[in-house]
């Protein structure tokens, strides 16, 4: 087994500073600023797409955590020539500037969804998904940087959101540019209208995370957010019956279809416990008491879903949806290799790790030149030619963050 982690490890290593980080380093957009924001199945870059802020967020997000982990020595045996360093931190700042020159609305606060390839608003949706991983972004940006004007506007933006896009029992979803309410579609799926969803409310839960423990203040503010988010994830979000996260709810928290996320409940499961270590850190966790859920998602993920030929991403009235998607496999890696740290007894979850690694290469990762990794794969594992290598969905977040969460555990 050792000898197979250090060949992990090192095939990591490989993929992503040698092929995926560089796609998208790539996309730059040195004339108008921020990435482009489409680059089709046939790896066709169209620079006058318009930019996603999701796909800057995370890029941002990216950077700034590599650059973060190279400057602190965290890396020790993942050592970078100095310009290679340099051309991350540009990365990051890239990224930062354009966020605040293009996305940010500074006449009426937050982030629009996204803007033209030469930065003017497009779609001007204040969606609260998109404010979390503007927060978690320049959370990132301000550890690894020390911009104290990032930190401000995360700051900023944390109010906004508690002000403006929430109700008395949780997180709404979609508004106008002005937080007048308007209808859901970004974030809805499988014929519904959700009021309320799952994944946002994970992800303001992860962004206000980040947000805590890059402060060195450890405002209590944002920790009172966070146990809240944890606290509707245990009595709203989860049904403790069928060991599962439900997804999609009316303003009420009624479930509004049978489905069965199988790659949300996997990611949830190791960004819970992370929110939980970083709070325990912090010596306020005030028993959040989470490892039994996130115990429950992970052993009925791995019990329902493995198998060598890669994770299936959801269940609809109990029909597998039979293709792979590529971030599902990330989530899935990063959420077996969590539950295989909290309980080394439980071997089988290490060699999952390493065998949806397998798969990855095989069948996921690109290998045209130039390329990074397919979106979706069939299950005769061809690759699905409508899916794009690149848009305001497709960004190098859960493959960048599972290398990262990998190295470090």
């Amino acid at each position: 087994m050792e000898e197979k982690i250090i060949r992990f490890k090192q095939e990591l290593r490989e993929e992503f500073i040698g092929h995926m980080l560089p796609f998208w380093m790539n996309l730059k957009d040195e004339e108008r600023g921020g990435f482009y924001g489409l680059v089709d199945f046939d790896l066709t870059l169209d620079k006058k797409a318009d930019k996603g802020c999701i796909l800057n967020s995370r890029i941002l997000w990216l950077f700034s955590n590599l650059y973060t982990r190279i400057k602190t020595g965290e890396w020790g045996e993942v050592m970078v020539d100095q310009s290679l360093k340099d051309r991350w931190l540009e990365m990051a700042n890239h990224a930062y500037r354009f966020l605040c020159d293009a996305f940010l609305d500074k006449e009426m606060g937050g982030v629009y969804w996204s803007v033209t390839y030469d930065g003017k608003p497009a779609d001007t949706t204040k969606h609260t998904y998109n404010q979390a991983f503007a927060i978690y972004a320049l959370s990132s940006y301000y550890e690894a940087t020390g911009n104290r004007d990032a930190f401000i506007l995360a700051m900023d933006l944390y109010h906004l959101v508690e002000e403006k896009f929430r109700d008395e029992d949780g997180y709404l979803e979609a508004f106008k540019r002005n937080y007048e309410l308007e209808s859901n579609e970004k974030l809805s799926e499988n014929g519904v209208m959700a009021t309320r969803t799952m994944n946002t409310l994970l992800h303001i839960m992860e962004a206000y995370t980040e947000l805590f423990r890059v402060d060195e203040n450890q405002n209590s503010e944002v920790q009172g957010s966070i146990l809240e988010a944890v606290d509707i994830i245990k009595e709203k979000i989860y049904d403790s019956e069928k060991g599962r996260l439900e997804v999609f709810f009316d303003k009420d928290y009624n479930s509004l279809i049978d489905l069965y996320s199988y790659g949300h409940d996997i990611e949830a499961a190791w960004l819970i416990d992370r929110t939980e270590d970083v709070l325990l850190k912090a010596n306020t966790a005030n028993d959040i008491d989470v490892s039994i859920l996130t115990d429950t998602l992970t052993r009925n993920i791995y019990d329902i879903t493995f198998n060598p030929h890669g994770i299936p991403a959801e269940a609809e009235n109990g029909k597998v949806l039979e293709t792979r998607i590529w971030w599902v496999q990330c989530e899935s890696m990063i959420g077996f290799m969590n539950g295989y740290n909290k309980d080394s007894s439980r071997e089988e979850y290490l060699e999952a790790v390493l065998s949806i690694w397998e798969y990855v290469k095989e069948h996921v990762v690109d290998r045209r030149p130039g390329s990074e990794w397919f979106s979706e794969v069939r299950a005769d594992n061809t690759p699905i030619e409508t899916k794009p290598m690149a848009d305001e969905w497709k960004c190098p977040y859960h493959n960048g963050r599972m290398f990262i969460e990998m190295m470090e555990r």
